[in-house]
């Protein structure tokens, strides 16, 4: 909010008032009117040495207004907004001699700017300016071969952009293994999405503490088995070798012995004792352990111990350990009530023992919904506290009593209970043990509750039948929970759920990504009314250049962006797109592999493109090895 009132200040100072901040919706953005401005893949002979009245007059229209964006005063990010402003008394505005600016008429015909430059202020005025780019784009297109060499040979040059390089290199499909494994040592940001085995290997044992982290803290790691194990053990912190072991448990990878031994050898045991894969056999030693903190973890694998380490544990001269064992025990004893008033903190107990049956019936009769609501989560209640439960006159307590897994779905159907379809949700852990069982697939597919349904839907297979009739289903999060999770999904609810859902950040690209979704037959959607649908007519093997072609023209932006990120994309639409509205569509262009050099080689040298541009799979890689050793020196220079 204050950039937008220094920047509206800014132009009030210049005599231009202020209508509103613009989207650029279907208009010319103004970051590729910035380009421009700074003579990067433009027309020739748009720079000029100053604006006259004349210029200014072209540029507004009939109630003097026009469209304008200052550099250092950005709305919405990447100069995305426009800001309309009118000039009453039709004069020259005072917008020269300041940041740097960019104007545009509200027709997109006129576009005047002046930004600053090595050589003092650069002027551009263009009228007719969507045909002189498309002029410019056809002109860009028709690039030889010797010229693409010429322009390669130039680069990187002057003026550069070395650390946006930095930071966008490692995400250049072209760069070879040997190229990113060197970016190591330089900037590591894209290992956060890298798969590649050889530089995973040379991450997970780099001499850099932050390189070596760097694969393991991420959303999803890419990293094999063998490669948490090497870099748990190149990790000379304690703490940081259990954290590592930790997360490695986390994402399903089994740790070999040896590994443990080590760990519990070392001075972080207590840890290392909580991790969930610990083999067995060390249990009775933890279990006399010196240090309580041990001891009490030790308990939390209670039916894994003989009993008499169990005994010793209930008769702990430790308050804590104690407590822990006794928790444990009554998961299989029933506690009563005069062990249950002496712990300390009773909130655990209601969660997770086995309780009397006289102690069941006081709690239930609680007034403290607290208790109550601790109560309807413990799944070692018996049936008639529970069906009490059911009744409770809170809604959330009755919420979670439907949730529970020991009901069967007459009863779960016959419990009140409120639930938000909009929300985020969660598969419930005990449908997701279940998810092998056909039988329980089948019982629980037609539950009353919503929550069951989407839970058994995020089954990787499913029955014939169990899969038809989530296909049907009322709430539309089953659907789509089916076509991300369940490789049985059918073609015909593949598409239905790709009308409104094209791919999410745990799921990207599904639908579809799906293996059943339909490859072909895809022509037919070519004059869909749904930009949605026209775009799959590209996925069809059937459909031609010119179809591509028709798609870079399309009034959807997401049919545009499909057309963007398409082989046979030429150089003149790819170039064309780069002034495209949407952000989206820009983006994918610019990684276009067809981009003419000369164009590509402009983005290089442009501050707001650089770290897109050089992720382009078309520079060549003796241009990328040129481009990392510059780079190099640029982040060598700042440390």
């Amino acid at each position: 909010m204050q950039h937008r009132e220094e920047l509206h200040e800014w132009l009030l100072c210049a005599g231009l008032t202020v209508v509103e901040e613009v989207r650029p919706g279907s208009l010319f953005p103004p970051e590729a009117g910035w380009r421009i401005a700074r003579g990067i893949a433009v027309p020739d002979g748009a720079a000029r040495e100053a604006l006259d009245a004349a210029w200014w007059r072209r540029l507004a229209d009939a109630d003097g207004e026009f469209l304008v964006a200052v550099l250092g005063h950005r709305i919405g990010g990447n100069d995305s907004w426009w800001t309309r402003v009118r000039c009453a008394d039709g004069g020259v505005p005072g917008l020269t001699g300041g940041p740097g600016f960019v104007a545009l008429s509200i027709d997109g015909q006129v576009l005047l700017a002046e930004v600053p430059s090595a050589d003092g202020p650069r002027v551009t005025a263009l009228d007719r300016l969507p045909e002189r780019l498309e002029e410019a784009a056809a002109a860009a297109g028709r690039e030889t071969e010797t010229e693409r060499a010429e322009v390669w040979a130039a680069v990187p040059g002057r003026p550069a952009w070395p650390l946006h390089w930095a930071e966008g290199i490692g995400f250049n499909p072209a760069a070879p293994d040997e190229l990113l494994i060197r970016l190591l040592d330089v900037e590591v940001g894209f290992l956060h999405g890298c798969d590649r085995p050889a530089v995973l290997d040379a991450a997970v044992t780099h001499p850099d503490p932050r390189v070596r982290s760097r694969p393991a803290d991420t959303f999803r790691p890419k990293l094999t088995s063998d490669q948490w194990v090497r870099l748990i053990h190149a990790e000379p912190s304690p703490s940081r070798r259990v954290l590592w072991a930790e997360n490695a448990c986390a994402w399903g990878v089994e740790l070999p012995g040896d590994l443990y031994d080590d760990l519990l050898a070392g001075p972080c045991r207590a840890q290392t004792a909580e991790l969930p894969g610990l083999p067995a056999h060390h249990l009775p030693g933890l279990a006399a352990d010196a240090d309580p903190r041990v001891r009490a973890t030790a308990c939390a694998r209670w039916e894994e111990l003989a009993a008499p380490p169990r005994a010793r544990l209930l008769a702990d001269t430790d308050d804590e350990v104690r407590t822990a064992a006794l928790l444990a025990h009554h998961t299989g004893v029933p506690m009563p009530r005069e062990v249950f008033a002496a712990l300390p903190a009773p909130r655990l107990a209601l969660e997770q023992c086995r309780l009397s049956p006289e102690l069941e019936a006081e709690l239930v009769r609680d007034g403290d919904a607290e208790v109550r609501r601790a109560l309807a989560a413990n799944p070692r209640l018996s049936a008639h506290i529970v069906a009490v439960l059911a009744e409770d006159p809170c809604d959330d307590i009755r919420s979670a009593v439907a949730l529970r897994p020991d009901l069967d779905e007459e009863q779960r159907s016959a419990v009140r209970h409120d639930f938000d379809a909009t929300l985020m949700s969660r598969t419930l852990p005990w449908v997701e043990d279940l998810h092998g069982d056909a039988v329980a697939m089948r019982r629980l597919a037609v539950s009353a509750h919503p929550l069951v349904r989407r839970s058994v839907a995020r089954a990787r297979h499913l029955p014939p039948d169990v899969v038809e009739r989530l296909a049907g289903d009322e709430d539309r999060a089953v659907r789509l929970f089916l076509a991300e999770s369940c490789e049985d999904a059918t073609a015909e609810m593949l598409l239905e759920v790709w009308r409104w859902w094209d791919g999410s950040f745990s799921h990207p690209d599904r639908p579809r990504s799906h293996p059943n979704f339909p490859r072909t037959g895809l022509l037919r959607y070519l004059g869909d009314p749904c930009g949605r649908m026209r775009r799959l007519a590209l996925d069809d093997p059937e459909s031609v250049p010119a179809d591509v072609a028709c798609f870079a023209r399309d009034p959807e932006a997401e049919v545009r962006c499909r057309a963007a990120e398409d082989p046979r994309l030429s150089p003149a639409d790819a170039v064309r797109l780069l002034n495209d509205p949407s952000a989206d569509v820009r983006a994918t262009a610019m990684r276009h592999p067809r981009l003419p050099a000369r164009v590509l080689a402009g983005l290089l040298h442009d501050r707001d493109a650089a770290s897109a541009a050089v992720t382009n799979p078309g520079i060549p890689v003796p241009v990328l090895d040129r481009i990392l050793a510059e780079a190099a020196a640029a982040v060598a220079a700042r440390r």
